[in-house]
């Protein structure tokens, strides 16, 4: 989990699921800046400011976000989606990422399924 302070001294907490995760390391093998490509987004996010366009068809509030891969020289439009979702106004949970190259965009179904595998981990870590 991240954290760090915005401008109205509230704090942005930002966890990652396990398939963010798992993908994050998946494209790392073959993207080798992605994680510098993805950083300044990551950053922003931290500060409070949303990102990205809204995703319609959830029942939850979804962003996706573009992120230019910089080890191919296409722009933002190859580059790496992000979606995240704001759990709360200082919660985010960074849920996928996925290179616009290797794949098309996510279903809302898709999405929502990941989310419900997360909230099930947390709800088994901590016991309930």
């Amino acid at each position: 989990m991240g954290l760090m302070p915005n401008n109205s001294n509230s704090v942005i907490y930002i966890d990652y699921t396990s398939e963010f995760k798992r993908n994050l390391r998946t494209l790392a093998k073959r993207y080798r800046h992605i994680r510098s490509d993805i950083q300044p987004l990551i950053n922003q996010l931290q500060t409070g400011t949303l990102i990205g366009n809204k995703i319609k068809g959830s029942i939850y509030t979804l962003f996706k976000s573009r992120a230019r891969n910089s080890d191919i020289k296409k722009g933002k439009s190859s580059g790496y989606r992000l979606i995240y979702w704001q759990k709360t106004s200082h919660h985010l949970i960074l849920v996928t990422i996925y290179s616009k190259l290797d794949q098309s965009d996510l279903s809302p179904q898709h999405i929502q399924r990941i989310i419900k595998q997360f909230s099930q981990a947390v709800e088994d870590a901590r016991g309930v």
